[in-house]
């Protein structure tokens, strides 16, 4: 499937990620979500963002994180026991994957928590998706899924589509609305691109929370409830919070995952999208075994 890129992520082909400027992933463009499982090309050693936007310092204090709930229904007793912790010295802290410091709050104690900070309006996050999704069920005992939406694009209209996400959630319609919002969002109802895609709607005409209404109508919720719901003052505390949380993670670019609060990575860290999944398997293996 041929997606069309918003004008922005459109220069940032040479990118493996959407972000606020500068991004501390490497610059090599992961490979799609494969058919086979060929290799990805190695990703080069990151460099730190430092922009306005960019996420704070390390040292930054802890901050409460979001109530999130797991994304995933799959019966937590029925999934297998997390795999033995071996390392053979091919992730490297630093290149592939870089330490939170200090460690974040998790949504879920007791816990191993992984999550994904992401945006709609990210066409490598719209790629990512599927093996996202996958991960999610494959994902052992004791492991829950989350995710946190990002606005560091307000000319992208994110922090629009962060409000839809967290909206939804708290209607508890986000999973079965998610697929449907990025594909509104990439290439239906809800782009902020004219129909030919290749140039940008005037702002006046970009989708607005009516709009967004519309794809959640279809899971049962009325567009008046989720409207007023995305205005009301819990949604604008969440999402000041679901902020602060992407900045003290250090992200500044999407896709991203943060494993339990204390690490974070991104297909270009780990040298594509399949690599990525690895990477996240193989740190919960080590969060499991306390290493």
């Amino acid at each position: 499937m041929r997606l069309r890129l918003p004008l922005l992520c459109a220069a940032l082909m040479g990118l493996a990620a959407c972000g606020s400027g500068n991004n501390d992933t490497a610059a090599t463009t992961p490979t799609p979500p494969p058919a086979a499982t060929a290799a990805a090309p190695a990703a080069t050693a990151p460099t730190p963002a430092s922009t306005a936007a960019a996420p704070a310092a390390a040292g930054t204090a802890a901050v409460a994180a979001p109530v999130a709930a797991p994304a995933t229904d799959v019966d937590d007793a029925s999934r297998p026991a997390p795999k033995p912790f071996v390392d053979e010295g091919k992730w490297v802290e630093g290149k592939n994957y870089f330490r939170i410091d200090p460690a974040q709050p998790t949504s879920t104690p007791g816990k191993i928590e992984v999550t994904e900070v992401f945006s709609y309006g990210c066409p490598f996050c719209y790629q990512f998706n599927g093996l996202v999704e996958q991960l999610a069920k494959d994902l052992p005992r004791g492991v829950v899924m989350t995710y946190t939406p990002a606005s560091f694009r307000p000319d992208e209209n994110w922090p629009l589509l962060q409000r839809a996400f967290l909206t939804a959630q708290a209607l508890g319609v986000e999973k079965q609305g998610h697929d449907a919002m990025f594909d509104a969002v990439n290439k239906g109802a809800l782009s902020i691109m004219d129909t030919g895609g290749d140039r940008r709607k005037p702002q006046s005409a970009w989708p607005t929370i009516d709009d967004v209404a519309k794809v959640y109508a279809k899971y049962g919720v009325k567009a008046e409830d989720f409207v007023a719901t995305a205005n009301s003052f819990t949604i604008n505390t969440k999402m000041k919070r679901a902020d602060e949380l992407v900045r003290a993670y250090e992200v500044d670019g999407t896709p991203a995952i943060i494993v339990n609060g204390k690490y974070r990575l991104s297909p270009a860290s780990a040298g594509g999208y399949p690599q990525a999944v690895e990477l996240t398997q193989w740190l919960v293996s080590k969060e499991a075994a306390g290493k």
